[in-house]
């Protein structure tokens, strides 16, 4: 038993550590280096989203913030969309199957990149979901939302 109590301290210690370490993205930074494969297909990449002003978002179907957050998302995607925003929502370790059962249910039609782990979720920041990040042409980050 005392062995179970270790491996557990172990692990927690460590993602303790981990959640310390690493980017954690301020307003002024450029965009990192990322890519994704969106739900239909296509691809998103760091260099497309500084062609414009353009709108990352973080999440996870699970998170009763994140569940407040895309219904308005929508909203902002259907008025943006057609006005040359582009817009990356991704999730932070969770699945196609999952995201799309929770966007049907609810009635939501954004396009999105499933990760089933956190290395792009990484490459932004470490904690904190919903995580929106606004951003000029050029990839330069003017405005940071999170549930803080």
């Amino acid at each position: 038993m005392k062995n179970i109590w270790i491996i557990v301290l172990g692990l927690i210690l460590s993602s303790c550590i981990k959640e310390e370490q690493g980017v954690e993205l301020v307003v002024g930074d450029r965009l990192p280096d990322f890519e994704v494969v969106m739900d239909d297909g296509s691809v998103v990449d760091d260099d497309i989203l500084s062609e414009g002003v353009s709108v990352v978002m973080f999440f996870h179907t699970s998170c009763p913030d994140c569940q407040q957050a895309l219904p308005r998302m929508q909203q902002i995607y259907d008025e943006y969309i057609s006005k040359g925003v582009y817009f990356a929502f991704i999730s932070r370790e969770e699945s196609a199957v999952d995201i799309e059962s929770y966007f049907n249910e609810k009635g939501l039609k954004l396009p999105y990149s499933a990760q089933n782990d956190r290395k792009v979720y990484e490459q932004f920041a470490q904690t904190r979901i919903p995580r929106i990040y606004i951003c000029e042409k050029g990839g330069i980050i003017r405005y940071i939302f999170t549930d803080d």
